[in-house]
């Protein structure tokens, strides 16, 4: 016999009457305590990004008024101070070890070493390295991701995804694009497959935001375009044929420079005794390089300006992108601390505006950006987050051509990677080369 059905009552059918509306027990809206934990991670971040820039400002101002011979005083000194940092209180890694703590840490970044590597690079950068804040600020970043992760309980995928929310927010603030800093975030991690972390995509875009606006309001930077180029409109096919050129020669200038940033790196290790005699070399190598060519100083933000205003010869800009990508080596192998993105999009700029010279009829705009866009990305192997940066810096709002140029950057870069672990293992590596 089957049981008897009850009769519903009057309070069992407001319940399920407040349940079909959201009224109870869950909240009506899609979003959830999970938003709210990466608008308050993101937001962190964009106050740390904030402080560390206006700092970052005032040191520069300081020591941006030597010049000449007397860098070569200026920057070995600078190089001593950021190798007794280093010495004294550890090595605070590069982007190479966050992507590895990113694959086999599940996503845990070490807070410890963010003193070393905020007193590092803060003099790397002031002190005119050609090196940008991007990569200390991802890593302080996102061990706040990991510490606040810690502090929750979380762990696994969610321990990872909020890691990945603090570095996009770190890497948004200085570059002030969203969707371009979350992008980076995942895929600076890998060689092949863009966006393997892709759960991590929401809560970095959402943590992006929220330290855009904040990094935003204390320096008002990254609501106007970074660079003002000159005025292009996408009428002609032709143009995405032109693109795909540019592309290949920023590809090539990509292998000129992991080449340069290889050899460089051979050198000085080569350099024995403690990591201070490295830096301090490495200080000398680059006031020798800003003496003679004052535009390889520091990280590019402002200096590409001067390439887009300035009438240089076209010999006069190839000669400056190599000193540029020698500066950059020298920086980065030389233990100085700091990114290399903005420093390769000056030198793609350089390159690309030597050949607009060149070659008569050509769009300057188009040109700089392309080779902009192919020369990062065949080096970070980021092309979608290259294109997606390149368009807001520069208000180049055609982006398909960069697009074009990033994709033919990306495919026609070396099969090993300069970050050699985005390839998750020195098996990949072997097998690569083999």
């Amino acid at each position: 016999m089957l049981p008897n059905k009850r009769t519903p009552t009057n309070q069992t059918q407001r319940w399920k009457f407040l349940q079909l509306f959201g009224l109870v027990r869950r909240n009506p809206l899609f979003i959830s305590r999970w938003v709210l934990r990466w608008v308050v991670v993101g937001t962190v971040c964009g106050l740390f990004a904030g402080l560390y820039w206006n700092i970052l400002e005032l040191m520069t101002h300081q020591l941006e008024r030597f010049e000449g011979v007397s860098l070569l005083i200026v920057m070995p000194i600078a190089g001593l101070i950021v190798g007794l940092v280093i010495h004294f209180l550890g090595n605070p890694g590069e982007i190479a070890v966050i992507v590895d703590n990113i694959h086999f840490r599940g996503g845990r970044l070490d807070a410890r070493k963010n003193p070393a590597m905020i007193l590092a690079s803060l003099m790397s950068i002031a002190a005119g390295g050609s090196a940008g804040p991007e990569a200390p600020l991802v890593q302080v970043t996102g061990s706040f991701g990991t510490w606040v992760s810690d502090r929750l309980g979380l762990e696994g995928e969610e321990l990872r995804s909020t890691s990945l929310a603090a570095m996009a927010a770190g890497f948004t603030a200085l570059f002030g694009a969203p969707l371009g800093g979350a992008m980076f975030a995942l895929e600076i991690l890998h060689h092949q497959h863009i966006v393997e972390y892709y759960e991590a995509l929401m809560p970095a875009i959402v943590s992006s935001c929220a330290s855009y606006l904040v990094f935003a309001f204390i320096t008002h930077l990254g609501i106007a375009p970074t660079w003002y180029f000159p005025q292009y409109r996408l009428e002609n096919i032709n143009d995405f044929a032109l693109a795909i050129l540019f592309g290949i020669i920023g590809a090539v200038a990509g292998w000129i420079f992991m080449g340069i940033f290889r050899g460089c790196d051979r050198l000085l290790a080569m350099v024995p005794g403690p990591v201070y005699l490295r830096t301090t070399l490495a200080g000398f190598c680059l006031g020798t390089l800003a003496a003679f060519l004052p535009l390889t100083r520091y990280f590019g933000h402002e200096e590409l300006e001067s390439v887009l205003r300035a009438d240089f010869s076209v010999v006069f800009l190839l000669i400056l992108a190599l000193g540029k990508m020698a500066s950059i080596s020298i920086t980065v192998t030389g233990g100085w601390r700091g990114g290399f993105i903005i420093p390769l999009f000056f030198t793609g700029a350089c390159i690309g505006k030597a050949i607009a010279i060149l070659i008569p009829g050509l769009n300057p705009a188009l040109a700089m950006i392309c080779t902009m866009a192919a020369i990062n990305a065949a080096v970070t192997r980021t092309p979608i987050s290259t294109t997606l940066l390149l368009s807001k810096l520069t208000n180049f709002s055609p982006f398909t051509p960069i697009l074009f140029a990033s994709l033919i950057g990306f495919f026609l870069a070396p099969k090993v990677p300069l970050i050699a672990s985005q390839l998750k293992s020195q098996q990949s590596v072997k097998e690569i080369q083999s």
